[in-house]
């Protein structure tokens, strides 16, 4: 299964736009549409449309698209060069935008190449615990994705205990994606700046994206991808970080870059009050 498949991305009759389907299995318990999911969705698109992988995308969000909403795909091919194609996307509701994206598309012979980032040293996943969905029984993307806690704080001892330096690491993978060598899979994992802020700050919670930006640098074979995560910062009610997608045999893949709107849970909040204010929530803009 490819990631177009697996986000349930469809053609139309209009090679420029594309539908995707707002289901439970691709969206947050919140429930609404998870921002890795749309940013991929809107890559896969322009890949298709242009023949061309991508190079770097960016997307802004602007409002929330819940189950079982259709998101209509736009694209736009501004401009088809010798390598390179710019392109950009509209997502929306019916008439109400959900987010934009902008993306450059392409490929070049060069011989140099380099990389000056390190990869930290962690347990292979097999020996990293699973991490859980936050609130189990509840039909999400968080059933969709295995991730192992190879450097990061459980659900249980979170709270009060930050990760220094407000860096964490995680294992992930998508049973039902076996290679995750794809822009739009990894622009599915890139989405974890919000898991990172709860991290740093010792704090159960996270934040909605309102940007996500993810450079491929190269792709390879893979069935799981180290995130590590970097907050850089966290002030007025927003955090901001950085994370580095690695193979399993050491390659760097992408970086992806967010801002988000801080949101964290009260000390003491149990599961059953979180699935209360779950069912009960109804939020319609970023």
């Amino acid at each position: 299964m490819d990631a177009r498949t697996w986000l349930g991305l469809e053609p139309t009759h209009n090679p420029m736009r594309w539908v995707l389907p707002v289901t439970p299995a691709i969206s947050t318990p919140g429930p609404f549409l998870f921002g890795g999911c749309a940013l991929g969705a809107a890559i896969a698109a322009l890949e298709e449309t242009s023949g061309r992988p991508v190079i770097w995308a960016t997307a802004q969000y602007l409002s929330y698209a819940h189950p079982p909403s259709v998101l209509d795909i736009d694209v736009t091919l501004a401009v088809e060069g010798r390598s390179i194609t710019q392109g950009r996307v509209v997502g929306h509701v019916a008439d109400r935008e959900i987010l934009t994206v902008n993306a450059a598309l392409g490929s070049r012979e060069l011989d140099e190449a380099g990389v000056w980032v390190e990869r930290p040293e962690v347990p292979p996943p097999e020996e990293c615990p699973r991490r859980p969905p936050r609130l189990p029984g509840v039909e999400s993307i968080q059933n969709r994705i295995d991730l192992r806690l190879a450097n990061a704080r459980s659900w249980e001892e979170l709270e009060g205990n930050p990760m220094p330096g407000g860096r964490s690491q995680l294992w992930a993978r998508m049973p039902d994606l076996l290679d995750l060598s794809s822009g739009a899979s990894l622009a599915i994992l890139g989405d974890y700046v919000p898991f990172g802020i709860g991290q740093a700050l010792g704090r159960n919670g996270g934040g909605n994206s309102l940007d996500n930006t993810l450079r491929v640098y190269r792709l390879v074979p893979t069935e799981w991808v180290l995130l590590d995560i970097r907050i850089h910062a966290v002030a007025n009610g927003f955090g901001h970080g950085v994370v580095h997608l690695w193979a399993e045999d050491g390659t760097l893949l992408a970086t992806a870059s967010q801002s988000t709107i801080v949101r964290l849970v009260p000390p003491g909040t149990t599961l059953a009050s979180l699935r209360a204010a779950r069912d009960g929530s109804d939020e319609d803009a970023g």
